[in-house]
């Protein structure tokens, strides 16, 4: 046991595991959570299955005095949140002491994303990197900025997962869940002339140094900071996520809406997809801009 942990704490952790296929990094970041409240409830001589609702309000108050980031205030919160509905369900308790906790206010930050001329320079250097490198880059590109892909699912593919003359892609997102993204035929073309350099054995699409594991995110982060450099773009700017929230925020700008995009991002929340309302409202500006009688002139 660690400071005052318990025997729930562990059930909670396997539950996740099993009924929403949390990944390790998940599952380490809620362990230190939980093992950072534990150790302030312990004490105040309390278990962490059985804290007050007092103690979780003293626990988050004190977040603030020490100057934790809001986020990481709220990712605690969210990780309490989450426990004691999980010991509410069982039994364990029959209240849930967060249920009046405020969440910590978070700055409105917009996702960062590239502007389709930007897009298109990064494609074109990637074109221009020499042999294996340029072919690699210019095909995760491609699907990246035509699918939303996240890095891992990316970087999972198999080798075969674009062959034939499919559509549409199958993809094993987050908690195991599949969802069906659309290919562009950009995507295809270079992703067949990346099979062609591979050995018919492999199985993935984007092999590592260590041909039977997948490329890893690093040395693919590594990739596409040289692709930035080459096209003249900060490198700081240009990151697999930042392409996501581009295929996203340029879908929306085209026309597209807030429900079809969230299944093609694999949110299982549409609050998540929320954050893109911002090319929203600047696309309803310029139409009212455009269109609005009394706009006309101005």
């Amino acid at each position: 046991m660690n400071h005052g942990r318990d025997r729930h704490c562990e059930a909670f952790l396997e539950m996740l595991v099993a009924e929403r296929g949390a990944a390790r990094n998940t599952l380490l970041a809620y362990d230190r959570d939980l093992n950072d409240f534990a150790t302030f409830a312990a004490g105040r001589g309390e278990t962490v299955a059985r804290a007050s609702a007092e103690t979780l309000r003293g626990y988050m108050a004190g977040l603030g005095a020490q100057g934790l980031k809001p986020r990481t205030a709220a990712r605690r919160l969210s990780a309490l949140r989450q426990f004691h509905r999980f010991l509410l369900r069982e039994g364990i308790r029959t209240d849930d002491p967060t249920g009046l906790l405020d969440s910590p206010k978070l700055p409105g930050v917009l996702p960062k994303y590239l502007s389709e001329a930007e897009v298109d320079g990064l494609l074109a250097a990637a074109a221009r990197l020499p042999g294996r490198p340029g072919v690699v880059a210019r095909t995760a590109l491609e699907i990246l900025y035509a699918t939303g892909l996240r890095v891992t699912e990316l970087l999972s593919l198999p080798r075969t997962a674009l062959a034939g003359d499919a559509a549409l892609l199958m993809v094993r997102g987050k908690g195991g869940k599949e969802r069906m993204v659309p290919l562009s035929d950009a995507a295809k073309h270079t992703a067949a002339a990346l099979v062609v350099l591979s050995d018919k054995r492999i199985r993935w699409l984007f092999p590592g140094r260590d041909p039977a594991r997948p490329l890893t995110r690093q040395a693919f982060f590594l990739l596409l900071k040289q692709v930035a450099l080459e096209a003249g773009i900060d490198p700081a700017r240009v990151s697999p996520h930042v392409l996501r929230h581009s295929f996203a925020s340029h879908l929306l700008a085209h026309g597209a809406d807030l429900r079809s995009l969230q299944m093609l991002l694999g949110h299982a929340d549409i609050a998540t997809t929320q954050i893109y309302t911002h090319v929203l409202a600047e696309r309803l500006r310029k139409l009212v801009e455009a269109h609005h009688p009394l706009a006309i002139g101005t």
